[in-house]
């Protein structure tokens, strides 16, 4: 999953952006309403995380803009106003949900969980199943069969992101899009190689596969 942060405040987008990504998500940060803008017109975000007092544009006219032109990530606003009439025109406006400044880091891990659950249409939270393949979003556990595969960070990404799309082909480059943030050098070579690291703990020591590659288009998740 890969979420956009559009905070001013150096030391809280950098907060944000170190505790997401321990969750394995891919981040990218901006620090100005404009900026923030022409990412989120840019790449496909599963989340944005939108500062409502922001220099050039302020997060409401961001939000605004965004929506206007069609674009339907989920959006959690922040902002340091509590008084009623600001959450009224962010909700009105097309957030999803807001948060007030300060916040419990905790919280808005929660909240942003919630919203790539609507995202997904996981509305439960529940265990993710694909044939024996089990995967915990909560606790970011994978087992297959009931034997637990330790991952890395970005390897638990590729599967959660697979997962969600089980039985369906995903592209290199939209694994690279909602896997990796703007660092991702797009004519490298290492979302294969990622996959293959991935296949090797997935599918070790079983007859059938379950991460399949379809030659030309991509690679699918898919029950044996």
């Amino acid at each position: 999953m890969r979420i956009l942060v559009v905070e001013d405040d150096m030391v809280i987008a950098n907060l944000l952006q170190r505790a997401l990504r321990e969750e394995s998500y891919a981040v990218d940060l901006a620090h100005d309403g404009i900026e923030g803008e022409w990412l989120a017109s840019e790449n496909p975000y599963d989340l944005i995380i939108l500062d409502v007092m922001l220099p050039r544009k302020d997060g409401f006219d961001v939000l605004k803009s965004l929506r206007a032109t069609g674009i339907l990530s989920p959006v959690l606003m922040l902002t340091a106003r509590d008084e009623v009439k600001d959450k009224v025109s962010a909700l009105d406006g097309g957030a999803d949900d807001y948060l007030t400044k300060p916040f419990s880091l905790d919280e808005l891990l929660a909240r942003a969980r919630s919203l790539l659950r609507r995202r997904t249409a996981d509305f439960s939270g529940a265990i993710l199943e694909v044939g024996h393949l089990k995967i915990d979003p909560a606790r970011r556990e994978v087992s297959r069969a009931g034997q637990i595969i330790e991952l890395t960070s970005k390897e638990y990404a590729l599967i959660e992101y697979m997962a969600r799309n089980a039985g369906k082909v995903v592209s290199r480059s939209e694994l690279s899009e909602h896997v990796w943030d703007m660092g991702f050098e797009q004519n490298s070579n290492v979302v294969d190689v990622y996959v293959g690291y991935l296949r090797a703990k997935i599918d070790k020591g079983f007859d059938i596969p379950m991460l399949k590659t379809v030659r030309g288009h991509g690679y699918m998740l898919d029950q044996p």
